[in-house]
């Protein structure tokens, strides 16, 4: 079993403890009762390298990585920084991520929030809108063809952006057969958690040109930022690198004018 595989596991155990509090009938109320999702497009398609700001406590090739007791305190510091949208992480057993960091930051950050889990079922798109999320990750390597559409098509149906990951040619070529807005390719291999941000390089020419393009993983150093943004990069997401930074504003800021001082 893959160290995906083996996350997928919990995450479908964790979720049917949820649904056994909340169903899905009521949930679904409750997600059309959620005020409409921001858009992020607008945001990660303006001039300048935009960058997604994770709230990551731990990591299953890390470890733990930062002590936050106060989510929405750091996820104002990303705004303040220039985070053009706010990572939440939720899944709780490898990530030490809960709904409850979602819900807390939304009730004081005005920005784009993706709900960053491993989304294997309907119920947490549900489970997402209704807890304030904007954006939610499909993981085309935890998919099947038919899951990955249906899981996109009712993201869209709610008003969410999804934030399609891929990490190989092959499931690059899958991203782009759903029309995908937004693309990530992450640099972390999904099986064997290993980080080459070569990997960006290689796919990025096989996401279509109309495609916001995110670089995920790996990105420690504003010559990093620098490295993707010139290969391609509209979008950064970034959690290590800001959770164990001293002053995560001026991280997220350094990143930025790095990146684009690259492009000129």
């Amino acid at each position: 079993m893959s160290v995906l595989d083996d996350i997928i596991v919990g995450v479908r155990a964790d979720m049917a403890v949820r649904e056994a509090a909340i169903g899905l009938d009521e949930l679904v109320d409750r997600a059309f009762a959620a005020p409409e999702p921001r858009d992020p497009l607008p945001g990660f398609r303006a001039p300048g390298l935009s960058v997604i700001a994770e709230v990551k406590r731990s990591s299953p090739s890390k470890g733990a990585l930062a002590d936050i007791p106060d989510p929405e305190e750091l996820a104002l510091a990303y705004a303040a920084g220039g985070a053009a949208a706010i990572s939440v992480l939720t899944e709780r057993r490898r990530f030490g991520g809960s709904l409850d960091d979602l819900v807390r930051i939304r009730s004081r950050v005005d920005r784009p929030i993706l709900r960053k889990d491993f989304t294997v079922e309907p119920y947490q798109i549900y489970e997402a809108r209704a807890h304030g999320a904007d954006l939610v990750l499909l993981i085309v390597a935890a998919l099947d063809d038919a899951t990955l559409e249906r899981l996109y098509t009712l993201s869209l149906e709610l008003g969410l952006t999804p934030l399609v990951e891929v990490h190989t040619p092959d499931e690059a070529r899958r991203a782009a057969g759903l029309g995908a807005a937004l693309i990530g390719i992450n640099n972390r291999n999904l099986k064997t958690l290993t980080v080459d941000l070569g990997m960006f390089e290689r796919i990025v020419p096989l996401v279509p040109a109309g495609a916001v393009k995110v670089a995920e993983s790996g990105i420690l150093t504003a010559g990093d930022a620098a490295r993707v943004r010139s290969a391609g990069a509209d979008v950064i997401l970034v959690g290590e690198a800001l959770v164990t930074h001293d002053n995560p504003r001026v991280a997220i800021a350094e990143l930025i004018a790095a990146a684009d001082a690259g492009t000129r």
